[in-house]
């Protein structure tokens, strides 16, 4: 999976990644010229995106990505930062809609990632996200995609047949479209990536809201789930540990979010978890003693209980536990 935890991607589709046109862009004349395109074009994974905030539209850096690259090798596509001067209201839709006007000219293209953009650009929940639907209609041949931000996402449910790896980034993923993946069919998928997030930033999903992933029946060959920086995650731990999907996984990942030891003794009541490669669960809100009990009753799980957090205390008798990715 791309774990990357919302940081710009260095590596996609197994591809190194080349961003043009690169953070010394200065003006589309450069373009090309100045700017040094490699040539061993399926071999990379491409970024497009803004390398600023004053300068070209995406969609003109876009139309210059076309020209200058062979886009029938393109096998990996990165849509980077769209955001140029202060036009923060930039939807995806409108980055997007010039790679489907010209879905014909990447047959190769089996990885796409929307919205790579980091913190210093936008703040993730910022990002203005859209109907995923007409990008995936465009292109049917694709394996891994991802997409990073929550706000005004939406997905279809639908069959997505050779879909291999899907994750969604963002500091609150709307349960509507939690839902709406677990309604969808992946024949294929061996793993499924969540940030569910934060309730204040479009997030708030319920175990219900769930139900149908953990289910698995819809994702016979997952191997790897990833319901990271989730702001319920006691609650979730306690269905996962009788969810029918785990007893196929490899990697059980519920890092990043607010899990403590409520979570962690219903984990440990439930199904065996034994035949796991790797526990995720770092930063995390889990006791000393609770941690050792873990590790005792896995070992020969591989546990990550790295970045303990402590918990906030908002008043004398209230305190506050946070995910790693919200705002």
């Amino acid at each position: 999976m791309i774990n990357s935890e919302c940081v710009e991607l260095a590596v996609f589709g197994d591809l190194p990644v080349v961003t043009l046109p690169g953070r010394g862009f200065r003006a589309i004349a450069d373009w090309p010229g100045r700017i040094e395109v490699p040539q061993d074009v399926d071999a990379r994974a491409w970024r497009v995106s803004c390398p600023r905030r004053e300068g070209p539209a995406f969609t003109e850096l876009f139309a210059r990505f076309l020209t200058t690259v062979d886009t029938k090798k393109v096998r990996a596509l990165i849509l980077g930062n769209w955001i140029s001067g202060w036009g923060r209201d930039v939807d995806a839709a409108t980055a997007y809609a010039p790679l489907v006007a010209a879905a014909d000219r990447f047959p190769d293209l089996t990885a796409l990632f929307l919205g790579d953009i980091e913190q210093r650009d936008s703040e993730i929940s910022w990002i203005f996200q859209s109907d995923l639907a007409p990008l995936l209609a465009a292109f049917p041949k694709l394996t891994h995609f991802g997409v990073r931000g929550g706000q005004g996402l939406a997905w279809e449910a639908r069959a997505y047949p050779g879909l291999r790896e899907l994750t969604f980034q963002s500091g609150g993923l709307p349960p509507a479209v939690v839902r709406a993946v677990g309604a969808s069919d992946f024949p294929d998928l061996t793993d499924l990536e969540l940030y569910l997030g934060d309730s204040e930033y479009f997030g708030g999903s319920e175990v219900e809201d769930l139900a149908a992933i953990l289910d698995g029946a819809r994702l016979p060959a997952l191997r790897y789930l990833g319901l990271r920086d989730d702001e319920n995650a006691d609650a979730t731990a306690a269905a996962v540990a009788h969810a029918p999907i785990v007893a196929r996984l490899e990697v059980l990942d519920l890092s990043l979010g607010t899990l403590g030891d409520e979570g962690v003794a219903a984990l440990l009541a439930g199904q065996p978890l034994t035949h796991l490669k790797k526990l995720d669960l770092h930063h995390h809100f889990i006791s000393e003693q609770m941690q050792q009990r873990l590790r005792e009753a896995l070992p020969g799980v591989e546990v990550d209980l790295s970045d303990p957090q402590e918990e906030e205390e908002l008043d004398e008798d209230e305190t506050y536990r946070y995910v790693a990715v919200s705002e």
